[in-house]
């Protein structure tokens, strides 16, 4: 089935409001089961077309990654879906090109892979923590879009989420999850210092969105303080951006929740700072 391309540009609203239409559903549960069916739908033709799917999911500590692609994935075939969550580089890995660890794992004919975070790594985490030196930064950060350019002409989808959310709901969440034995797996000494480099995780990520969005690979960014209007937003756009609803306005994204990047963003109102 042919993708069509999703116009969900930027509105100026604020992460407070929201329209009457998409306050967050009593029917949470029915309309994300409406949705996962229609990511069944999309696996099917993605197997019976051969095309080899990647979504990156990115986002600060705490943003809702794992869950989100949880519920993504939750009744697809695990056969044909993988998720990719790569630890902490080996020596080996360091001598390597930047790209070669995810290059083994992306997806093949017929297959969807999601990154729990990605090669951008080095424009987050590794820039803020300084875990790469400034050259390596400034490398990755002009060879990506070329890396990704390369990926589309050779048939790879490629689709990139952000998962934006404020520092409260970082903090509250962060705290949570200390406190909760079912999650402290999640915690480490990069969780812990959060907080403490917020500016500089935002002037990371905007640095990110910035330089590397491109008509091959652009950036949508996902408003996620609230974690189940996020998760239904980006599934509808995900759907939407491949294809797989083309019912009317009632069927696409809030777009006051997902939208594509743009630069004004942030001074509206429709990032964290």
């Amino acid at each position: 089935m042919a993708a069509i391309e999703c116009d969900c540009s930027t509105t100026k609203v604020s992460r407070q409001t929201m329209t009457k239409k998409h306050k967050r559903p009593d029917g949470y549960a029915d309309e994300l089961r409406a949705l996962q069916i229609g990511l069944s739908a999309l696996q099917r033709h993605v197997i019976a077309d051969g095309r080899k799917l990647l979504i990156i999911v990115e986002g600060r500590d705490a943003a809702g990654k794992d869950g989100m692609i949880k519920r993504i994935v939750e009744h697809m075939s695990p056969r044909d879906t993988r998720v990719v969550a790569l630890g902490p580089p080996s020596d080996r890995d360091r001598r390597s090109w930047y790209f070669q660890r995810w290059s083994g794992h992306l997806p093949v004919s017929g297959e969807i892979a999601l990154f729990n975070r990605s090669w951008y790594n080095r424009a987050g985490v590794e820039r803020v923590m300084g875990f790469c030196s400034d050259s390596e930064y400034e490398e990755f950060m002009a060879t990506a879009p070329m890396f990704e350019q390369l990926l589309a002409h050779c048939g790879i989808v490629l689709v990139k989420y952000y998962l934006d959310i404020s520092k409260g709901e970082q903090r509250r969440r962060l705290a949570e999850r200390a406190k909760n034995p079912l999650k402290q797996w999640k915690l480490s000494p990069v969780d812990q210092e959060a907080d403490k480099h917020w500016k500089a995780y935002s002037a990371a990520r905007d640095a990110m969105l910035a330089r590397t969005h491109s008509v091959a690979a652009p950036w949508i960014v996902v408003r996620a303080d609230d974690k189940r209007m996020a998760r239904l937003a980006m599934i509808r756009d995900l759907l939407v951006r491949l294809g797989e609803q083309e019912h009317g306005e009632q069927d696409l994204p809030d777009p006051g929740t997902v939208f594509l990047y743009d630069a004004a963003a942030r001074e509206q109102g429709l990032m964290s700072k």
